[in-house]
């Protein structure tokens, strides 16, 4: 038998994902359920997990699979299914999100070309970045400042919860300093390019994801460059 907060929790999985074809984030769900802290997600989701309700894929965002549904819950789903429904077209694609309030067009506005150094690691670290692959039009009020910029393209999911979707363009001005708090480029020990938030804890720097599913990498000072910082991210859809 599930708890109240349970059942809501699992009821509010299924209908985001029969209306958007992709689980809610951990912050929907807190919300949705009126939760202080994230912590309380986690316990719910591994409750229904340990009770077969749910199975979770590691390493992947949001990645939420609902194997069954308590009786009352199926009943009500079938009956909501053989309702008459107004046909809304939508288009669905991973784990991407509707665009931001302040989205706007890189057609519509003045712009530049910077180069695109390829591919950074939202994720597991892949290979320094090193050749330019091609030019990419970015708005010019993203390269406000001194100092030169590039755009890369995102390859995982570490980043999600702070808005940064596998596949995006993100635009960095190069530079070899950050802020706690900022998200760089970071070069790992010479060999590995990696985008993650930075934050320095006296002689270590950590490296912090924003996905539940990888852990913070904490490193010794002189073993991470900082490479550029993001300014910017392009998004298609």
């Amino acid at each position: 038998m599930l708890t109240r907060k349970q059942l809501e929790l699992l009821d509010f999985i299924q209908k985001r994902m029969d209306h958007d074809g992709v689980p809610p984030s951990f912050d929907e769900m807190k919300e949705a359920l009126d939760l202080r802290s994230k912590s309380g997600i986690h316990r719910l989701i591994t409750a229904l997990e340990e009770r077969g309700f749910i199975r979770r894929l590691a390493h992947r965002a949001r990645a939420i699979e609902i194997v069954k549904l308590p009786e009352a819950m199926e009943r009500s789903r079938a009956a909501a299914a053989a309702e008459p429904a107004a046909f809304t077209p939508r288009v669905i694609e991973g784990d991407r999100v509707d665009p931001p309030a302040g989205a706007m067009s890189v057609a519509a506005m003045h712009s530049m070309e910077v180069p695109v150094m390829g591919r950074i690691a939202a994720g597991v670290p892949i290979e320094a970045i090193s050749e330019v692959s091609h030019h990419i039009a970015v708005p010019g009020s993203m390269l406000s400042g001194r100092g030169q910029h590039y755009a890369l393209e995102v390859k995982g999911d570490s980043m999600i919860e702070a808005g940064i979707n596998d596949g995006d363009i993100v635009v960095i001005r190069e530079q070899s300093t950050a802020e706690n708090g900022d998200i760089v480029v970071a070069l790992v020990e010479g060999a590995e390019a990696t985008l993650k938030r930075f934050r320095r804890k006296g002689g270590m720097i950590a490296l912090e994801a924003a996905n539940p599913a990888y852990e913070t990498r904490m490193l010794p000072d002189h073993a991470v460059k900082v490479q550029g910082r993001l300014v910017g991210l392009i998004r298609s859809y």
